[in-house]
């Protein structure tokens, strides 16, 4: 499978200063909000994010002048590195493909259910993001379809709204969340 622009990798790269020290304080700055939100929700101070950035928080509102376009630059940059893992399992064995892909999706929706909450689902880009989704696990799940690995009789849209309900639960702990996502997936997977 070779590398595709998706619709969000170019709403990423267009985010993104082009001086080298604001580039760097950008990437500092998205880094430290992941940590932020994933340790604190939605909710996480943006003093404490500019800090851990190691900026002041008149930078940080200079890159996201609200805590919306702050959530929509990590949501995104998240999902377009998603996307890329899509590329990087391709060159495996197509169920295996897949599946890793989607257990990353899991890890991914999991730690980031505050963020996608406080998003709205018409925004430009949320939808790019849905868009990038399916262009990069719905090729992974045709692929398995072919190879006999997965059941012909659901599509993408299916699996990913049945994956979906499974991180929208929640579980006493990690171990439990994947437990349960190993019995949904052993009932898409078709070869043994």
């Amino acid at each position: 499978m070779t590398a595709q622009p998706f619709p969000i990798s170019e709403i990423v790269a267009s985010q993104r200063p082009h001086r080298k020290d604001a580039a760097r304080n950008y990437d500092a700055l998205l880094a430290a909000a992941r940590e932020a939100f994933a340790e604190n929700g939605a909710e996480a101070s943006l003093e404490d994010i500019a800090r851990r950035a190691g900026v002041g928080i008149g930078t940080l509102y200079r890159n996201f002048p609200t805590r919306r376009h702050l959530f929509e630059s990590v949501y995104a940059s998240e999902v377009n590195d998603l996307c890329r893992v899509a590329h990087e399992v391709a060159e495996l064995e197509p169920w295996e493909s897949l599946s890793s892909w989607l257990r990353r999706f899991v890890d991914y929706t999991v730690t980031k259910r505050a963020i996608r909450e406080a998003l709205n689902d018409e925004s430009e880009i949320f939808l790019a993001c849905r868009d990038s989704m399916y262009q990069a696990g719905g090729p992974l799940f045709e692929r398995a379809q072919k190879a006999g690995e997965a059941r012909e009789d659901m599509d993408f849209d299916d699996l990913l709204r049945m994956v979906a309900g499974i991180t929208a639960t929640n579980f006493l702990d990690d171990a439990q969340r994947d437990r349960v996502l190993t019995v949904a997936l052993d009932g898409v997977h078709t070869a043994r």
